[in-house]
């Protein structure tokens, strides 16, 4: 019976991004140690929150989080203005300006470097500023508008238009123009809105009845208050025409109301960046999960932070296109937070980091990355566990976390329950299920698994036992023994045999001894370890260790000490120097290399899956850095040719769309794979194919045929995987399964 959990009651306020940024920039190594290939990092899930200091025509200053200082940003492959002056408006979009709380305001633009000054008259009052002009008012309550002249003078244009009697109320906007600026005034109880033509100083009234605090945006082609539009250059008297756009006006960019920033988000639609069609009304999305910071620029345009994840986070710039439309590109990559990295893994080219990237303390998960062979990160980081609600450690265990990655996408790890006994539990198939199987010890240690089987070593009592979870199905104990040193690799338990140096594979899934080998310890082994043809064995700390190669019979020595077996190498580390020490033996004989230096303080208790951690399937090295990042090494050691570790082809009823055929073939090693389906004549009826999830391939198949009919009947399938690596031949295996 399937008991697999369903996770509830686990949500978290605003956009979840779970994605994790990768550094392609190599981390330094240690003095003799190989160099990383590349770093990545555990990133917090909410992206980090993007503050708009100025903002111009060549580029944008930006603070990141609530207390970063302001640092700047250029537009990649723009070209800013290059003439500036005064007598230029236009070229206003670029300028930056200083002083407005004094009496001499300075300008300056931000591409050529070209400065000027104001001087506010005596009498005249700082009201607002665009481009190279300046507002003032004074004490009669008179608009002016200031410029520096070609002699260093400042010229003094008054403002004409205001009608009589109009009393300004004090809201002096700025929007996407430098030619114009929005002012308020009421007369005769009416509030009403109108812009100031900063090249000639005329005023025009727009729009009345604004009310105390309207909402105001506009360009050198519409204004829009409240929920009214009308064209700057309409016919005088023109009234403004009602438009409807979603949550709040931002900025208008050419023929376009840009809108979002909601105060309520009930969906992820909600936080898209919307335009509305202030001539025809249409509506478009033009970023989604736009749930960032906004700013109007001067240029017309609009900055807009935006992206679903958090590594995957952007400034967009916004900017008129062909025919009143709008343009959206990506000018800035807004740089994630990095969140505290407490377990590791390393499976078939994923690298899993375990920790809390969320902002409520305790929520545990882990988090893939996507490597290729040489261990570069190929996409970004994406959740692919539960939440863990509390730790799943025992306190003052020092060989926690306990994470075993098992080669299919998924990991095991022990939770503890209230009553002190154990459970290993599976997951990484989903962000909302795991699977589970009591073990009723406790202290206990998870010993190795690979795909279905995980071995726990329990404490008390100290019994050993293989818990068995196929297809994500909650586990059953398929054998309880007596504890010993023993391994998993695929469907084969290893254990030691009755005779000195003897190992014995117990078949799971037949439940009998297959096969016994000499590795010509000299000892009962206390230690086992199992990787493709690779049998890891040691008598105690001190030694002597070695590795038996099924393959050729080969027996090799290699350094004493707690290790971990890889395909074709050994990774162990020296908790004396910090260093972490290779092993490659796949030629029979053993050479060390430093492959890494750790640490000097532990970032968490963890050894192995602690603070680093080993692909056993055809992949590399990963660990912890002192920046609390992850460096990935190369192994550089061949791998083995891709093999069939254990399969789950058992026919579906049906099978149907809603209960499909979904066989597991558990590989060796990462790979791209077709299935092929032929019917009783040999007619190929379907073909499907994918990538592997970790070291897995799992497909699903409706029973129907390439034109989409069912035919009841025996079907034969051939599968073909080719290894990712591009080292070894092509895996091919047949079988049939049926459709009635």
């Amino acid at each position: 019976m399937t008991r697999s959990r369903r996770l509830v009651g686990f949500a978290l306020g605003g956009a979840m991004a779970l994605s994790g940024a990768v550094l392609t920039v190599p981390a330094e190594a240690a003095p003799n140690a190989d160099t990383p290939v590349a770093t990545t990092q555990l990133n917090n899930i909410n992206p980090v929150p993007v503050r708009y200091g100025w903002v111009g025509a060549s580029g944008f200053q930006y603070a990141l989080g609530n207390a970063g200082n302001f640092q700047w940003a250029e537009y990649p492959g723009v070209t800013p203005p290059a003439h500036a002056g005064p007598e230029d408006l236009a070229t206003g979009t670029d300028v930056q300006i200083t002083g407005t709380s004094g009496v001499v305001i300075t300008q300056k633009h931000r591409s050529t470097g070209t400065t000027a000054t104001v001087t506010i008259p005596t009498g005249q009052t700082y009201r607002a500023a665009s481009g190279w002009s300046v507002l003032t008012q004074d004490a009669d309550g008179a608009l002016h508008v200031l410029r520096s002249a070609a002699d260093g003078t400042t010229t003094d244009l008054p403002v004409t238009g205001l009608p009589s009697g109009a009393q300004t109320t004090g809201t002096y906007a700025t929007g996407g123009s430098v030619r114009r600026l929005a002012v308020t005034y009421t007369l005769d109880g009416t509030s009403s809105l109108g812009l100031v033509d900063l090249a000639d100083g005329t005023f025009r009234t727009y729009v009345g009845g604004v009310g105390t605090e309207p909402s105001i945006t506009f360009n050198d082609s519409w204004l829009v208050v409240n929920r009214k539009a009308i064209r700057v250059d309409s016919e005088p008297g023109t009234a403004p025409a009602a438009v409807s756009f979603p949550a709040k006006p931002l900025a208008v960019v050419g023929d376009q109301l840009l809108s979002g920033d909601p105060d309520f988000v009930s969906s992820p639609d909600d936080e898209a960046l919307t335009a509305t069609s202030l001539a025809t009304g249409a509506r478009r999305a033009v970023l989604a999960d736009a749930d960032g910071a906004f700013r109007a620029t001067p240029d017309g345009g609009l900055l807009a932070t935006a992206g679903a994840t958090a590594d995957d986070f952007h400034v967009y710039r916004v900017l008129p296109a062909v025919g009143g439309d709008v343009s959206a590109r990506p000018v800035f990559t807004v740089p994630p937070v990095r969140a505290k990295v407490d377990g590791l893994m390393v499976a078939g080219g994923e690298l899993l980091m375990f920790g809390n990237a969320t902002p409520t303390p305790g929520w545990d998960a882990a988090y893939a990355v996507p490597l290729d062979p040489t261990g570069k990160p190929t996409g970004i980081q994406a959740r692919r566990s539960p939440f863990i609600g509390s730790s799943p450690c025992l306190g003052g265990d020092a060989a926690c976390p306990q994470l075993e990655a098992l080669g299919d996408g998924r990991f095991a790890y022990l939770y503890t329950g209230t009553d002190g006994k154990e459970s290993v539990h599976v997951a990484g198939l989903g962000t909302d299920t795991y699977s589970t199987e009591p073990t009723g010890s406790s202290g206990g240690r998870i010993g190795t698994g690979t795909g279905r089987y995980v071995l726990y070593n329990g404490g008390t009592p100290a019994t050993q036992k293989i818990a068995d979870f196929p297809r994500g199905a909650d586990g059953e104990t398929t054998l309880d023994r007596t504890r010993s040193a023993a391994a998993i690799w695929g469907q084969r338990l290893w254990t030691p045999g009755t005779t000195q140096g003897g190992v014995v594979a117990y078949d799971l899934k037949a439940k009998r001894n297959v096969a016994t080998v000499n590795t010509g310890a000299p000892c009962t082994p206390s230690e086992i370890q199992a990787v493709n043809t690779w049998l890891y064995w040691s008598c105690g700390s001190a030694g002597p260790a070695g590795v038996h190669d099924r393959a050729t019979g080969r027996n090799i020595t290699v350094p004493a000490g707690p290790s971990r077996l890889a395909d074709g190498y050994l990774v162990r580390e020296n908790r004396t120097t910090h260093e972490l020490l290779l092993t490659d033996f796949h030629t029979g004989t053993a050479t060390t290399r430093t492959a890494a230096v750790l640490p000097t303080a532990d970032q968490n208790t963890g050894g192995n899956t602690g603070r680093w951690a080993v692909d056993r399937f055809g992949g590399n090295i990963a660990y912890l850095t002192a920046q609390g990042q992850v460096a990935i090494v190369t192994a550089g050691v061949p791998t083995s040719p891709l093999a069939q570790m254990e399969a789950q082809t058992d026919a579906a009823a049906g099978p149907t769309t809603q209960d499909p055929w979904q066989p597991v073939w558990q590989l060796s090693k990462p790979s791209t794979w077709t299935l092929t389906l032929t019917d009783a004549s040999g007619n190929v009826v379907r073909d499907l194919t994918g990538d592997s999830r970790a070291a897995a391939v799992r497909a699903s198949w409706d029973g129907r045929r390439g034109d989409g009919n069912r035919v009841a009947g025996t079907y034969t399938w051939r599968l073909t995987a080719k290894s990712r690596d591009g080292q070894g031949p092509d895996l091919v295996t047949t079988g049939t399964t049926t459709v009635s």
